[in-house]
């Protein structure tokens, strides 16, 4: 289920009723977290936070009208969708984020490439998310980024 919306609060109360109230917690939680510089729009139809093309004027290789993603939260069918693109191109962060996830909860988390799928609302470890949203400032993304992905 994609929720289509204009903007940030339009997607906001399209989140259904049984999981809004840890959508909200998990942007809260984001934005009292993330570092300086990212800003949070409306990408790839999710709540991102990127980096504006203020800072990084090339763009995202895939589409450099786009900015330069890093995080995107999104509400699916059955889930919370948490993307990060840190911990898809930083594997000793991916291995840090799974080893804390899994003491934190008592599971391993369920995820994709940079996607944990977040079935359980209750069970949202926010303040591993938090350490998680800090651990990249946004000229360490830039050259995380650069350094993996950007065409040379």
């Amino acid at each position: 289920m994609q929720v289509f919306a204009a903007n940030v609060e339009e997607y906001i109360s399209l989140v259904p009723d049984d999981r809004r109230e840890a959508f909200m917690k998990l942007r809260e939680t984001i934005q009292s977290a993330i570092p300086k510089g990212f800003r949070e729009e409306m990408s790839y139809g999710m709540i991102g936070y990127v980096v504006p093309h203020s800072i990084y004027p090339s763009g995202y290789h895939c589409n450099p009208k786009l900015p330069l993603p890093f995080v995107s939260i999104a509400s699916q069918k059955n889930f919370i969708s948490f993307y990060h693109m840190g911990i898809y191109a930083n594997p000793l962060l991916l291995e840090w984020f799974t080893g804390e996830y899994t003491k934190q909860t008592g599971t391993k988390p369920d995820m994709g490439k940079s996607c944990i799928h977040l079935k359980k609302p209750w069970n949202i470890p926010y303040a591993l998310f938090s350490e998680l949203m800090g651990k990249i400032t946004v000229q360490q993304w830039i050259n995380l980024y650069e350094s993996n992905y950007k065409k040379k």
